[in-house]
């Protein structure tokens, strides 16, 4: 491990810009995507467009808009929120939406912890907020809520927002097109992308998976990674995120369940897992909040912990920098 004592905290060295991608998935859905850097979807309806995830700030949030607006001028009526987390939710504002969904369990975690993740994301990764000046003062608030599902008609087509089980967090909401078998997936499922799972439900993110399957979408678009365009790469893509959110679950479970404390555990998990999965994009950002949440959901905190910038540092710390 010694490769990875010395780092600089989380991401912050990581500096490159990524090539962005708007790639189109049918005449109503388009994925704008980015080497592994948060995935922005857009659905196009017959009267008004739908954004799914907003970029991390409004000024990034104009390259979007800027390709929404290369193939239709509908207003951007709904953003919609897959969960929480900062990088996600901070770039509302550019699209001036009338409506900003999300579940009930989402607003009630920006409202329990919103202030504290936003603080703490930024400090993780500063490139994601590019020009963080012009995020407006507070959170962004849902202006509505749902629980279960939530059904939008765009003049004809049908938006399913659902919430199929916790997994990246206790309320993620996946945006679903029934009549064309596409779904906007959010961070439960990642793309050649280390899910992080900081927030996470080990134990529940499986079968939130396969409730996805279920669906039997036919492309998808993932939280982070390329857009996934035939049944083939939505298997691949589901079946990865699976077997990586079990296979840490699996491998700290074992050691909290021999009585090994966090540092052994975190040591012992990247070492088994490196082989497999080290090669994917932000592995080693990932590993100390996702082993650190594996753990503490192994032991005593069912629900996950509040994370501070404060915490996140003396939580590198405590596993690379010792």
């Amino acid at each position: 491990m010694s490769t990875t004592k010395t780092k600089t905290f989380a991401s912050q060295a990581d500096l490159e810009e990524k090539k962005v991608s708007f790639d189109k998935l049918s005449d109503n859905a388009y994925a704008y995507t980015a080497e592994g850097d948060p995935n922005t979807g857009i659905i196009i309806g017959d009267d008004s467009v739908m954004v799914i995830d907003t970029q991390a700030t409004p000024v990034m949030a104009q390259d979007v808009i800027r390709r929404i607006r290369e193939v239709t001028d509908k207003p951007i009526k709904y953003v919609v929120l897959s969960h929480y987390h900062a990088v996600r939710v901070l770039g509302a504002s550019a699209y001036k939406p009338e409506q900003i969904l999300a579940s009930q369990d989402t607003y009630d975690l920006i409202v329990e912890r919103g202030e504290q993740d936003k603080a703490s994301e930024i400090g993780r990764f500063p490139r994601l907020f590019n020009a963080v000046e012009s995020v407006p003062d507070g959170m962004t608030w849902p202006t509505m809520t749902f629980t279960g599902k939530m059904t939008i008609w765009l003049g004809k087509l049908e938006v399913q927002l659902l919430q199929l089980g916790r997994g990246h967090t206790k309320g993620d909401t996946v945006a679903w097109l029934p009549q064309q078998k596409i779904l906007f997936s959010g961070d439960l499922v990642e793309f050649g992308a280390t899910p992080y799972a900081g927030d996470a439900y080990f134990k529940d993110w499986p079968q939130t998976l396969d409730a996805i399957a279920a669906l039997k979408p036919e492309k998808l678009v993932p939280g982070r990674g390329a857009a996934l365009q035939t049944p083939e790469q939505v298997a691949q893509g589901l079946t990865e995120t699976r077997a990586f959110v079990s296979d840490v679950y699996a491998s700290v479970q074992a050691g909290a369940k021999a009585g090994k404390d966090l540092n052994t555990v975190y040591n012992e998990t990247m070492n088994r897992l490196r082989p497999t999965y080290g090669q994917w994009v932000i592995f080693d950002h990932c590993m100390p909040f996702d082993v650190t949440r594996a753990y503490d959901e192994a032991t005593k905190y069912t629900d996950p912990r509040i994370w501070t910038a404060e915490r996140d540092i003396e939580m590198w710390k405590a596993l690379e920098n010792q």
